[in-house]
């Protein structure tokens, strides 16, 4: 399944980055300490903390893509960071309990 796939499912807004890559898995959690040992690599991340810290634990655990619920976009200087280190970022209205629900639905759907 690829990060595409999930705009849709999420009517999700691309920030910036690529969306034709698959992911792995997926991680919900905004205590960024914990997210750095947590967040697997290609994995997606949900979280609706929106700062440069945000990108910095993702440059270094590369999930697949950063999706933020609640309709919450990276402030700008977390957006520059973002597409300087080429990390995929989405934004979604939906909270993170239901894109945690969606991903598992659309995966028990698809077999994956």
């Amino acid at each position: 399944m690829t990060v595409n796939a999930l705009c849709d499912l999420l009517d999700a807004k691309v920030l910036c980055g690529e969306t034709d890559k698959p992911f792995l898995g997926v991680y919900a959690g905004d205590f960024l300490s914990r997210a750095m040992s947590r967040v697997e690599y290609d994995c997606i991340w949900v979280t609706i903390m929106a700062n440069v810290n945000v990108v910095a634990v993702a440059t270094l655990t590369e999930p697949a893509a950063i999706v933020l619920a609640e309709d919450v976009v990276l402030q700008e200087d977390a957006l520059k960071a973002a597409q300087e280190n080429g990390l995929t970022v989405l934004s979604s209205p939906l909270s993170a309990y239901e894109i945690c629900v969606a991903i598992s639905q659309l995966t028990e759907e698809s077999g994956e």
